[in-house]
């Protein structure tokens, strides 16, 4: 009987393992036998992630506060895992930001800030892991959390910059999955629609945005917790190996229409 999502004996590394989808996604893969590396700015909400999923999964685990905006502080991040592990199988970029007020006062500061962390974060990241681990190694799993806000525009929450952010997250997804395939390393997109967290659930409640879901998504709902972990999942799979360069929505349908 083969193990399709096995990952025992593997080392994921999640970015923004603090709180939400990220720490979903950390436990998704611990579940199959992955160790997490827990990586986010709060030192004391990932040391207790990895502490909870240690405990709970019987994985290693290790935590690393690190900036991704920061270059010194992800390459160092990269070799801390490096001196634990000895390997980096996985990594699912999925710090990121928002920033939500009409285009036209959006400032400077604003633009810059979302590019910085979401899309130039998610390029460092997967820069330094690359270089000292995946290519090495000749083998990588790297999972870009973009967003259904990639692909399209929206007229519920002002967010240009976040759209622009996030669509080249899915076209850096599509570049570095041509780029590193030689490596055997695939790079691909998971790109979610609205998610109930403890941050967003009073919004997502709301009479408005109740209405907004019975109109724009197929499933007339947003998503619950744990729906994002099968996507993981499959595409953290060593017997995913032909499927790279992909944008995967998952966002009950938004999208389709």
């Amino acid at each position: 009987m083969k193990a399709y999502f096995d990952l025992k004996g593997q080392t994921a590394i999640v970015t923004g393992c603090s709180t939400g989808l990220g720490v979903q996604m950390a436990k998704a893969l611990a579940n199959q036998g992955a160790n997490i590396v827990a990586v986010a700015r709060r030192v004391e909400k990932i040391e207790a992630v990895a502490a909870e999923i240690k405990k709970d999964f019987g994985v290693e685990t290790l935590a690393v506060r690190c900036d991704i905006t920061d270059t010194q502080a992800v390459e160092e991040m990269v070799k801390k895992v490096m001196d634990t592990f000895g390997r980096i199988d996985i990594l699912v970029n999925n710090a990121g930001t928002g920033a939500v007020a009409p285009a036209e006062d959006i400032t400077d500061e604003q633009f810059n800030n979302e590019i910085n962390i979401d899309l130039f974060g998610t390029f460092r990241v997967s820069r330094a892991v690359a270089k000292a681990a995946m290519i090495p190694a000749k083998y990588g799993r790297i999972i870009n959390i973009a967003s259904m806000y990639g692909l399209v525009g929206n007229k519920v929450a002002p967010c240009s910059p976040y759209h622009a952010a996030k669509g080249g997250v899915v076209n850096l997804t599509r570049g570095l999955a041509a780029e590193w395939g030689k490596y055997n390393i695939t790079v691909n997109a998971i790109c979610p629609g609205y998610f109930y967290s403890p941050l967003t659930k009073e919004t997502l409640d709301s009479d408005f945005f109740q209405q907004n879901a019975q109109t724009m998504i197929p499933l007339s709902r947003y998503g619950n917790e744990g729906e994002l972990d099968s996507a993981a999942i499959f595409l953290a799979a060593p017997s995913s190996a032909y499927v790279t360069g992909v944008a995967l929505p998952v966002d009950g349908g938004y999208t389709s229409m």
